[in-house]
């Protein structure tokens, strides 16, 4: 019987350079492994372009202009979602009757579209992205992005009330597969951890000289993480701290001292070597939503993982 299966990315899933998209590539390697023909779907935005890459491992793969400020906007839907639509996706997804793998809400606009009607559809929950929006929103200073956080996070819990019309649900996270199970009852619910590049345990012997925060910087989350061991903890230690990722502001980057160094947008390599050298990754969350990657990559790297 062929295996078919059509795969709506929220962003450009290569390099796997951050939480979301690590998953959805290594899934995409996955399921190439065990003779699944894939025709993914991405939509682009900011510096990510399209990437060869990708088609080592999917038969066909199609690029969607994300819609962004005023015309990415809906009257009541999530922005992270109305942003997300284009007609041409419907057209291509009705080429054949293969099922569908809609990788996080975000890609969601046509999934109650009547032309879908008889399509067997997958829900890769990331988060329960109205918690994940919320506490953006109390984590962040007061500001237009607070205010959007809020009416962003209003706007998903409504959304999803919507999600009976997939026939599974596959949670990244048990506590989100629980919440599911209990909102969702007549959709089928599969708890799947998140998929990664390590295979093995690789921790190096003897000593580091340093700890290490990494994570996507330009996340606000994140941000967050970094100023509170900046300001709360290492300022008052005498320990040196490396703090690694992509793109980190202007505000993050100005902490940066003799004791306190940044590299910005490390290589997988680079990033993996830092990892591996380090005595303690430390790693604080000020956020219980979705799944930490990169605690996952310092459990397989890291001699030792400070976290809470």
């Amino acid at each position: 019987m062929d295996k078919k299966l059509h795969i709506i990315s929220f962003d450009i899933p290569y390099p796997a350079d951050y939480g979301g998209v690590i998953d959805v590539f290594y899934a995409i390697k996955n399921l190439h492994a065990i003779g699944v023909e894939i025709t993914l779907h991405c939509f682009q935005y900011g510096d990510r372009k399209p990437n060869e890459e990708l088609n080592k491992y999917c038969k066909n793969v199609f690029n969607y202009q994300r819609l962004t400020g005023i015309s990415g906007m809906h009257a009541t839907l999530p922005y992270i979602v109305s942003s997300r639509r284009n007609e041409l996706l419907l057209r291509n997804l009705l080429q054949d009757d293969a099922p569908i793998l809609f990788e996080g809400i975000h890609t969601t606009y046509y999934a109650g579209d009547t032309a879908l009607a008889n399509r067997k559809k997958i829900l890769r929950a990331h988060n329960i992205e109205s918690d994940y929006y919320l506490s953006l929103a109390k984590n962040t200073p007061f500001s237009w992005k607070k205010l959007y956080y809020f009416i962003e996070a209003g706007r998903l819990k409504k959304y999803e009330t919507t999600l009976n019309v997939f026939d599974t649900i596959l949670s990244i996270a048990e506590k989100d597969f629980s919440f599911f199970k209990k909102n969702y009852p007549s959709v089928k619910q599969i708890f799947i951890p998140a998929f990664h590049p390590n295979n093995q345990v690789n921790i190096k012997t003897g000593l580091g000289i340093y700890c290490l925060y990494h994570g996507n910087l330009s996340v606000e989350e994140n941000i967050k993480s970094v100023e509170y061991l900046v300001h709360k903890i290492f300022n008052q230690l005498d320990i040196p701290l490396i703090i690694a990722g992509k793109n980190p502001p202007a505000s993050i980057l100005s902490l940066q001292n003799e004791q306190i160094k940044f590299i910005e947008n490390p290589n997988d390599a680079a990033l993996q070597e830092l990892i591996q050298d380090a005595q303690i990754n430390v790693l604080p969350a000020f956020q219980q939503t979705g799944l930490k990657l990169k605690l996952l990559h310092a459990l397989f790297l890291g001699r030792h993982c400070l976290v809470n």
